[in-house]
Formats: C-alpha cells, structure tokens, sequence
C-alpha cells in the first residue's frame, strides 16, 4: 500500500462492551504497520484511542495526535507519542487530522467518532479531498448507521455515487484493500 503513508483512524474514548472492539483495533495496526503505514489519531490516551496508538508505538510506526487543548488538560492525552500536536478546538483538529492523513478509518466509538468521519466523508463528497473514507464494521457495529446512509440515498438526499465511496469491510486487510483499490481507479 505504498499511496499510504498515514491513516487517521476515529474510534472510542472507551473500548466498548465487546472485547472484539479492541482485538480489531489490534488487527488494524498489525495492518497498518505490515503496510507500512504511520497512524494519526485523535491524541488520547484511553479507550480504542489508547489502544491504537500504544500498539502502533510497540510496532515501531510513527504516531501523530491531534488533541484539543481542553481535552488534553483533562488529563486523557497520550504524553508517549511521535508527536502530539495540542491545538485550540475540535475544528482545528478535524482539519489538522485531515490534513496529515492519506484516509480515514472509523473504528466503534461515539458521537465523536460518528461525527468526524461524517466530516470526512462530507469533504470527500464536496471534493475538498479524494481521501478514502472506510468503516471497519466490527461485529455489525455500524450496519444501522450503513441502513440510514441506504435510506438517504433511497429517499433522494445523498447520491449515489458518493454512498458508494464509502468503504465497509468487517476485516482490516480487506479495508485496507478496498481503500488502495478506491485511489487507484
């Protein structure tokens, strides 16, 4: 996958309820480091954040975060990594993030996850990048969220073409596969 050098992967400030969360958390950065692929993340220390980042760290990859200064004085900040970059505000870090990553992973997380990986795919829809934009449905995590984005395209308000950008595997390596397949058309 030498059109990657980096992936910002969203997910969770928890692990979830589910231990496959974290073990394809694990998976994804056996990838990205099999591919040769650095991560940027979010800036966290806790949940699949910290999961991600202190597995890619053991793996010898390059780790960039992004973190909020207020989130980073609640003491959740990754104080480990390659690089942290503290910035003002979520804006700032969404842009920063899209800014240094080649795609966009979103792992299971909450309303922070869901919503950065909307903003991604919304700029890739509005042509503001031409960055892959991939879910890793890990135990059908997101497969509501799949049906509502069919539901969109059905009733008229998101197009085709831009629902069948977004990548869906439940594997790493598939995802991964897909993202490369999508740039090189």
């Amino acid at each position: 996958m030498s059109n990657f050098s980096r992936i910002a992967v969203f997910c969770g400030s928890a692990t979830g309820n589910h231990p496959s969360y974290r073990v394809a958390a694990l998976q994804l950065c056996q990838q990205l480091s099999a591919n040769k692929i650095d991560l940027v993340y979010g800036g966290g220390s806790i949940g699949l954040m910290g999961v991600i980042a202190n597995e890619m760290l053991a793996l010898k990859r390059e780790v960039v975060g992004v973190i909020p200064k207020k989130i980073y004085d609640w003491e959740v900040g990754h104080d480990g990594l390659t690089r942290l970059e503290v910035v003002e505000n979520m804006h700032i870090r969404k842009a920063r993030m899209a800014e240094l990553a080649d795609g966009f992973i979103a792992l299971p997380g909450g309303v922070g996850t869901l919503e950065e990986i909307i903003e991604a795919i919304t700029w890739q829809q509005l042509d503001y990048h031409q960055k892959p934009c991939g879910f890793l449905n890990v135990n059908g995590y997101f497969d509501k969220l799949l049906d509502f984005i069919e539901h969109m395209k059905i009733e008229g308000f998101f197009r085709e073409e831009h629902a069948n950008s977004i990548l869906v595997a439940s594997e790493p390596e598939e995802l991964l596969r897909k993202m490369k397949d999508s740039i090189q058309k």
